[in-house]
C-alpha cells in the first residue's frame, strides 16, 4: 500500500484538483508540491484545505471558470466556513503568489495577490 500523499485528488477536464487533509499536509501541499502556475485557493477567514488546480498534462495558461468554480466548492466544504451555510469567498491565486511566515503555524500563509470567487460549498461526487 503507498503511503499516504496527505491530499484526496479529484480529475475534471484534465486539471487535476488536490485537497489538503490537515494544516501540515496543506504546508507541504502548497509549499513543496504545488508549481508557482498551479492556481491555489482557500476560503476566505476561515480554517480550511488549501486546493491546488493543475493540468494533468503540465502547466497551462488559464483554467477554465467551471473548474475554478468547482475548486472553490471543495475548498468552501473542506473548510469551517461550510457551517455557517450560504455562500463562502474563496481566494484563488497562482501558487507562486502564496508565501509562508517566519514562525507561522502549519497550514498559514500569507498571499500577494489574489481573487475572490463566492460559492455555495459543495462536496465531492
Amino acid at each position: 500500500m503507498p503511503p499516504d500523499p496527505g491530499y484526496h485528488s479529484f480529475e475534471l477536464d484534465g486539471f487535476e484538483i488536490l485537497v489538503g487533509r490537515s494544516a501540515p499536509d496543506n504546508d507541504r501541499l502548497t509549499l513543496r508540491i504545488a508549481r508557482a502556475r498551479d492556481l491555489w485557493l482557500h476560503a476566505g477567514g476561515h480554517a480550511g484545505s488549501h486546493v491546488v488546480v493543475r493540468a494533468i498534462d503540465g502547466p497551462t495558461g488559464e483554467v477554465p471558470k467551471h473548474v475554478v468554480e468547482r475548486a472553490a466548492e471543495l475548498a468552501a466544504w473542506h473548510s469551517k466556513a461550510r457551517a455557517a451555510g450560504g455562500k463562502v469567498s474563496v481566494h484563488v491565486c497562482r501558487a507562486g503568489d502564496v508565501g509562508k511566515v517566519r514562525g507561522a503555524p502549519a497550514g498559514q500563509v500569507r498571499l500577494r495577490r489574489y481573487e475572490t470567487v463566492r460559492v455555495y460549498p459543495r462536496v465531492a461526487e
